[in-house]
């Protein structure tokens, strides 16, 4: 018996990385996806980077603090020894 598989929808536009005061850029995404995806200005997304791109996945606020909690775990966890790595 074989599973199907939804294919995810895939949505393309073209845009430019807009230069900022810092050096750093800018990525802007046009107002219907931002619609079609229930984003707003401020939201957090995850930056993936992959070997021919990157992926922008929007973080709910649970799973930011999901992250940040883990990251926590980690660093009491292995306090000592990421103390001798930093000298």
């Amino acid at each position: 018996m074989s599973q199907s598989r939804t294919q995810p929808q895939v949505t393309a536009v073209k845009t430019i990385i807009h230069k900022l005061d810092d050096g750093s850029g800018a990525v802007i995404l046009p107002r219907g996806m931002l619609d079609s995806l229930n984003l707003q200005v401020g939201d957090q997304l995850q930056v993936i980077e992959i070997d021919d791109g990157v992926i922008l996945r929007p973080l709910g606020s649970d799973e930011v603090e999901r992250q940040m909690r883990a990251a926590r775990d980690v660093m009491d966890k292995y306090e000592a020894a990421l103390q001798r790595l930093a000298k």
